[in-house]
């Protein structure tokens, strides 16, 4: 039987950063490593990765990169899609994302993943830009944070379900659906700022320490 979730509150989310900050600050380390030497096909994979962890689960995305990584260069829609079947939950769909974005970025940027995204003065035209350009699939706002913290960036909220419903049950927001503008976005991912104030915990490991209240992992 599944052990039952203990409720989240403020001393618990205190107690979980002190008994996993170690871990956490680790795989925060692993991030800044990538922004600091991870050359543009690293950053190339983890944009992929995020392409399928949208509307599913980060284990599928690690599943799914590992499937394609020897096609994420060169590989066409079909033989993308054979990889990911039986894999991913829409292979057809987020082997277009890869090849529609790829094309695009040749063209824009010459996949130079990297130099594009220091290019940024400002860190929400940074993460605006990877939303709104039409030539990129697949980045919500929650992928687009969570491909920016994934190659080490700071400072944005990566708002999925388990990081949304902690919220609901700190009363923080009223409902843990999934914010749908860029401007309601926004607005939680200031209130996530708010309880990091509150705590003393730093922004980047609070979005860790409540993903791990609900999975009880610490994955990417």
């Amino acid at each position: 039987m599944k052990k039952p979730q203990e409720p989240v509150t403020i001393d618990r989310i205190k107690e979980v950063h002190r008994e996993r900050r170690a871990e956490i600050s680790g795989r925060l380390a692993e991030f800044r490593t990538i922004r600091e030497k991870g050359n543009d096909a690293k950053h190339w994979e983890e944009m992929v990765f995020c392409f399928f962890t949208g509307g599913c689960s980060a284990k599928m995305g690690m599943r799914s990169i590992k499937a394609v990584k020897p096609l994420l260069k060169r590989g066409s829609h079909d033989e993308l899609m054979n990889a990911l079947v039986g894999v991913h939950r829409y292979p057809r769909a987020r082997s277009r994302y890869i090849v529609e974005s790829r094309d695009f970025l040749k063209k824009h940027c010459g996949l130079k993943l990297r130099a594009k995204l220091e290019s940024f003065d400002c860190d929400l035209s940074r993460r605006d830009w990877l939303v709104k350009e039409r030539g990129i699939k697949g980045l919500g706002y929650k992928e687009a944070s969570h491909y920016l913290r994934n190659v080490g960036f700071k400072g944005y909220a990566i708002l999925d379900k388990h990081v949304l419903r902690c919220l609901a049950e700190l009363k923080i927001i009223e409902d843990p659906k999934p914010p749908n503008t860029r401007s309601k976005y926004l607005t939680v991912e200031q209130k996530l700022k708010h309880l990091t104030d509150r705590t003393g915990i730093d922004f980047d490991e609070m979005d860790l320490v409540l993903w791990s209240m609900k999975t009880g992992e610490i994955l990417k």
